[in-house]
């Protein structure tokens, strides 16, 4: 018999209702959760992409990058209500920011549509949510996690520009730039996401720590890519990267600016007058 997961004492995370369904013996109620799928010319990959989606999740909205292949078709044939969401801009963040914008799920988990990821494990992104986390963050290098898709360049660069978000943050990730997540939807108004590029995940990533959110890392396998090439540029990527992470002020930049211009501030005795 299962009982309700209710979310930490915090009040951070909605309440759970006792409408919601069970969907494992590990996670016996869930909140809904949608599923956003960036995706152009994913056509062959979506098969794989959908048949490892768990049949619990709330819903799935497909954002279609103006696919010249049968990308929509498909994704409606796989799954008759999906949510399609046309485009406008261009980007990954520019994607996956229209699809957050029409989630009605209370937990919002990011998927890419090129096969990489196991829809599996999104129970334990949910797991690790209603259990008191406002943003689970996959990770490949995370003790379970593993990756067959990045060079020995790439992971050095991850290491290398995640080393620079932990310094500069007080973060803890042990990866960065991996489009695995998932969160309750209410943490979009705290970080005020406006980036279109693949840097969008670091974006993220830095403004859920400098919001104060509670962040917990899900160990995750990525696959190779199963049909097509691949948008992102090793080089122009990281660089767009770099430029997101020294752009972002530290909070404790920020509060120390603050400080030394508040007009409370006696700075002759140090004191709040």
């Amino acid at each position: 018999m299962s009982s309700v997961l209710h979310p930490p004492s915090s009040g951070k995370n909605p309440l759970i209702a006792t409408h919601y369904r069970p969907i494992s013996s590990h996670l016996a109620i869930t909140p809904p959760v949608s599923v956003v799928i960036p995706a152009m010319n994913e056509a062959e990959n979506l098969p794989y992409v959908f048949k490892s989606l768990p049949g619990w999740i709330h819903e799935v909205v497909l954002v279609d990058g103006n696919s010249t292949d049968d990308t929509v078709e498909v994704a409606r044939s796989l799954w008759p209500a999906v949510k399609v969401v046309e485009q406008r801009g261009k980007g990954k963040g520019d994607a996956l920011i229209s699809g957050f914008e029409a989630c009605t799920g209370d937990i919002v988990v990011m998927v890419d549509a090129d096969g990489s990821a196991d829809g599996g494990e999104i129970v334990s992104y949910v797991s690790a949510l209603v259990s008191g986390a406002d943003f689970a963050k996959g990770s490949r290098f995370a003790n379970g996690g593993g990756t067959d898709d990045m060079t020995f360049v790439r992971k050095l660069g991850n290491w290398a520009l995640c080393t620079v978000v932990n310094r500069k943050f007080g973060a803890r990730y042990t990866d960065l730039c991996y489009g695995y997540n998932a969160f309750w939807r209410h943490c979009l108004d705290k970080i005020d996401l406006d980036c279109t590029g693949f840097e969008v995940e670091t974006l993220m990533n830095i403004r859920v720590v400098k919001a104060g959110l509670k962040v917990q890392e899900i160990p995750s396998h990525e696959y190779l890519r199963i049909h097509g090439t691949s948008n992102l540029r090793a080089v122009r990527d990281g660089f767009r990267v770099l430029r997101v992470i020294l752009g972002e002020r530290s909070n404790r930049r920020e509060l120390r600016r603050q400080e030394h211009h508040s007009p409370l501030l006696d700075s002759g005795r140090g004191e709040v007058s």
